[in-house]
């Protein structure tokens, strides 16, 4: 199989490229970490693409069970069936609906699982897939039936740090932190999204906004979708670049809470200019 190299829309580094093709070759899932905004969620599709495999999404909430995943046994629409006198009730695994893992096990062709910010589910959420991510199978009781992968998927797994993972998931997976890009990195991270730039207005964006990140005391540091969002904006509006660093014009684009307009705004009265 070809080695993932980035994609025409998604700009990786050496090292990341080079985690994705090491879980590949191993077999094992990919955990990314890294600050929201550094592309974690989006490098799943970048490697679907680049591979051409499909991409299968799984979302994690709060409320997400392990078994979600899996299958789910709809009973609701089976009593509702057996009401009306619906033909084939008595076939359980007419009520059997799989879950993205599943969805993922049953493809004829490999395909690229996104598991989706899994630290927002509950401790015990990442154990209770130990044996299905190892063996690549589960088993449905209600019907009898063992679900394998026809082919074993590539599984990109997203967190945010918002809890610590327990140490028996970690060891099964290849690990990468995604550090916030640099300025020349984001620079070419801005011109994949932007055909035609003006040069000038391109570098005022980049110092203003890295001298923002910068500042002491914000509790959200604006990340790369909110640049992409303030170029556009700042574009337009059509502004003069030469207002950007002084004034920073429509900062709410970049700046989501009061608290980080406030330290914004007392820095700009106190300097002139960031």
């Amino acid at each position: 199989m070809q080695d993932f190299k980035g994609s025409r829309d998604y700009v990786a580094s050496d090292e990341l490229m080079r985690s994705v093709n090491i879980a590949v070759a191993l077999e094992k899932p990919l955990l990314i970490k890294g600050e929201p905004g550094t592309g974690k969620t989006v490098l799943a599709q970048a490697v679907a693409d680049s591979l051409g495999k499909e991409l299968i999404i799984w979302n994690i909430k709060s409320t997400t069970k392990a078994q979600d995943g899996l299958y789910v046994y709809d009973t609701v629409q089976r009593l509702y069936d057996s009401q009306f006198g619906t033909a084939g009730v008595d076939d359980i695994r007419r009520y059997i609906k799989l879950g993205k893992l599943g969805e993922a096990f049953s493809r004829d062709e490999q395909a690229v699982l996104l598991i989706d910010e899994i630290d927002k589910a509950d401790l015990e959420f990442p154990n209770d897939l130990l044996w299905e991510l190892d063996r690549m199978e589960f088993y449905i009781p209600e019907t009898g039936d063992t679900v394998r992968a026809k082919q074993r998927p590539i599984v990109i797994i997203t967190s945010n740090a918002e809890k610590e993972l327990p140490d028996a998931f970690l060891r099964r997976c290849i690990f990468h932190y995604i550090a916030f890009p640099d300025a020349a990195t984001m620079e070419r991270i801005v011109r994949v999204h932007f055909d035609k730039l003006d040069d000038r207005l391109l570098h005022e964006v980049l110092v203003t906004f890295y001298a923002i990140r910068e500042l002491r005391g914000l509790q959200k540091k604006p990340s790369t979708s909110e640049v992409l969002d303030w170029l556009q904006a700042l574009q337009i509006g059509g502004v003069d670049p030469a207002k950007i660093s002084k004034t920073v014009p429509f900062a709410g684009v970049l700046l989501k809470k009061n608290e980080d307009m406030a330290v914004l705004n007392q820095t700009l009265r106190s300097r002139g200019r960031i």
